[in-house]
């Protein structure tokens, strides 16, 4: 990692119902012989020793992944936004890069470049791909974490919606880049 870049930390989110996948957690579908999370692990490894991953079932599994493990306050699969809220309460750094368990293409190239955007904007930098916000490949200040609360609290359930409320940079990314291929339906998964 360019050494100019301050430390971060680095959360995945695997706490979904993963409908998609048939009820399957899809951090732990297999994919090329290794679960689809442990892709994610091995390129974000090298950047941060603060890894939490935000799970709600498996996490015995997931453990082996990460330094930390945190679950959603909330029963019932409440969404990436009660991931982010638990992540950014347990993260060690004042960056913090968000990114999915089903993105086992992921490079540190792309994480690198929206840590500076964050960085240099002081603010919070979500990938722009075809003119749509992609939350889930973000870099955010913990400092953001009161400002998710309260929309939380106010009923707001979008990640989206919730980062929008502040200024967030974009990094512009071509609509067919393949390192933002969310790997969400079994069909994906082949090749």
């Amino acid at each position: 990692m360019t050494t100019h870049l301050p430390p971060c930390s680095i959360l995945i989110l695997a706490g979904g119902r993963g409908q998609r996948m048939g009820g399957r957690d899809k951090g732990l579908v297999e994919w090329r012989g290794e679960p689809l999370v442990a892709h994610v692990q091995r390129t974000v490894r090298p950047i941060s020793t603060d890894l939490v991953i935000s799970c709600n079932r498996n996490q015995k599994t997931y453990a082996t992944y990460a330094d930390q493990i945190v679950g959603d306050a909330e029963l019932d699969f409440p969404g990436p936004l009660a991931g982010v809220i638990a992540g950014l309460t347990a993260a060690r750094r004042d960056w913090v890069v968000v990114l999915a368990c089903d993105a086992p293409l992921i490079d540190q190239g792309l994480i690198e470049d929206l840590l500076q955007l964050a960085v240099v904007g002081d603010s919070a930098a979500m990938v722009r791909q075809g003119g749509y916000w992609q939350p889930m490949f973000s870099v955010l200040p913990r400092r953001l974490l009161p400002v998710l609360q309260q929309a939380w609290a106010a009923g707001e359930r979008s990640l989206q919606k919730a980062l929008l409320l502040e200024p967030v940079q974009g990094l512009e990314c071509a609509e067919d880049d393949p390192r933002l291929s969310n790997f969400n339906s079994p069909d994906l998964l082949q090749g």
